[in-house]
């Protein structure tokens, strides 16, 4: 069940108010940093005639006037729709009625410049950039649109469908080469021929987008197509070097500077990419992570917003599989949800977030678990730390919660079999009044210590609570060890923290 489930209910309310664009928008496709012309079973938006509002320190970059025109061959729908990126959200643009497969998206005012979808069929959808010339004209087959588009008028698109077509073209070969060289042995005649080979191909490829960059610096295109390639495999030193760079480096062509990447997929792409797959998930890792890539866009206001929002949301209590999610929000918010730092929200906004920071960050993993006084089943008060026990396990729970009663026999069976090997536990109820208490604690023959306050003062901002169950693990120290634990997970916390003893 849900504890404090008030505060919880807005914090997750603030939070979501920070990352909206004004309207409601729902999840984009999750596309590659060069996302294909066609995608299918996209997510369904929200229909929208305008851009959402953003609030930032300056207005988002217009193209326009509009005037884009789209020639559909084999176009069934009676209407399409210009369906516009945000951030990690997509919303609808514009819709246009179809007349013969001819589609106009016309405004005097221009469009956002970003990239967009348009749909082109049932669960189909062809892709356009806008830049600042957003007067052209495009022709394509719906049934196979990457070879039959041709576009008149705009330099970014042209670019845009040349390089999909070539990266159609180059993934095929160097899929070949890649498996090729899987195929040898390192170190022979034929292993380095073949390495030759893949090498060129990227040396090929790198060599065209050079070009394509430097004749056009300015297009979105190129800062988009830039902001996706990866940064460049030093091979010559070890592998965890390597990987140390990649990750030190990979942000290093995006503009930061150019807010019209946060409404094309890669700067979100990029983010979960960074986050989630090169770094290591604990949270000293992440927050390490999150601080290196935030302080980078201190002076970049949507980029700040947006990357500060993703990684506390991604990371929130009760929602996040790491072990110490709170870490990762306690760090985050202390450091860049100041009254200074969080332009998006006013001051009551800012007070609760860092009134839940403070109430997190007295029970992370590796502090000092809280010494707590709090009244046993015969009222006299029960002093956590009077056990001398080496690892203690605190339990916080509710008698009417449904995981709690799974997870309470397993505790219970699990400390009857350790308590003469150094084991004890101390168990908070939650929630319930004394004798629904008493009456669970009879039924489970839960023959540790038993405690309960039913003002909560005796526990209030000591070790937090989100779900119910909660197991905090403590060692001889009195150090927290291990929360967010299941039972059966005890066993090998303290394993691990016996053989750091040693060691």
């Amino acid at each position: 069940m849900k504890f404090h489930l008030f505060m919880t209910t807005i914090f997750t309310l603030i939070v979501s108010i920070f990352l909206s664009c004004g309207d409601t928008v729902k999840s984009s496709p999750d596309t590659t940093n060069a996302p294909q012309a066609i995608e299918k079973n996209a997510a369904q938006t929200t229909d929208n005639s305008q851009a959402p509002t953003v609030t930032t320190t300056s207005d988002p970059l217009k193209g326009g006037p509009a005037e884009i025109t789209l020639n559909v061959k084999n176009m069934t729908e009676p209407t399409a729709s210009l369906i516009g990126f945000f951030a990690e959200n997509h919303f609808k643009a514009d819709t246009a009625t179809v007349n013969n497969g001819k589609i106009v998206f016309k405004r005097p005012g221009g469009y956002d410049q970003g990239l967009y979808y348009v749909s082109i069929g049932a669960e189909r959808f062809a892709q356009i950039i806008l830049g600042e010339d957003q007067k052209f004209d495009v022709s394509l087959d719906a049934n196979d649109p990457l070879n039959t588009i041709t576009v008149n008028g705009s330099l970014e698109n042209e670019l845009f469908y040349e390089n999909l077509k070539y990266e159609q073209s180059y993934n095929a070969r160097y899929s070949v080469a890649t498996n090729k060289l899987k195929s040898l042995t390192r170190g022979t005649p034929e292993y380095q021929k073949a390495d030759d080979e893949k090498r060129a191909l990227e040396n090929e490829r790198r060599k065209k987008l050079e070009t394509v960059f430097n004749k056009n610096p300015n297009l979105l295109f190129t800062k988009f197509k830039m902001a996706g390639q990866n940064p460049t495999v030093r091979t010559e030193l070890s592998d965890k070097e390597q990987v140390y760079h990649f990750r030190q480096e990979f942000w290093d062509n995006v503009d930061f500077s150019d807010t019209r990447l946060i409404r094309t997929p890669v700067i979100n792409n990029k983010l979960k990419r960074y986050i989630k797959e090169l770094t290591p998930q604990n949270a000293d890792s992440i927050v390490a992570s999150a601080k290196f890539l935030i302080d980078k866009t201190l002076q970049y206001p949507e980029y700040y917003k947006f990357f500060s929002n993703w990684i506390v949301l991604e990371y929130e209590a009760g929602k996040s599989t790491l072990m110490d999610p709170e870490a990762v929000f306690v760090n985050i918010t202390q450091e860049y949800f100041t009254k200074e730092r969080a332009f998006w929200a006013d001051s009551m906004e800012v007070y609760a977030i860092i009134n839940r920071s403070r109430e997190m960050g007295n029970s992370l993993v590796g502090q000092q678990g809280p010494n707590v006084s709090v009244p046993g089943v015969d009222g006299v008060k029960k002093t956590l730390y009077d056990s001398k026990a080496d690892y203690i396990v605190v339990y916080l729970y509710a008698p009417s919660c449904e995981h709690c009663m799974e997870e309470t026999p397993k505790l219970v069976q699990w400390y009857n079999e350790n308590k003469g090997k150094g084991c004890d536990v101390y168990a908070i109820a939650l929630d319930t009044e004394i004798q629904e208490w008493k009456d669970y604690i009879a039924k489970n023959n839960m023959t540790f210590t038993n405690v309960h306050d039913p003002t909560n003062v005796s526990i209030y901002s000591t070790y937090y609570v989100d779900v119910t169950p909660e197991l905090y693990l403590l060692n001889k120290e009195r150090k927290i060890i291990g929360k967010n634990l299941k039972t059966f997970q005890l066993e090998t916390m303290m394993n691990k923290d016996k053989e750091k003893l040693k060691g």
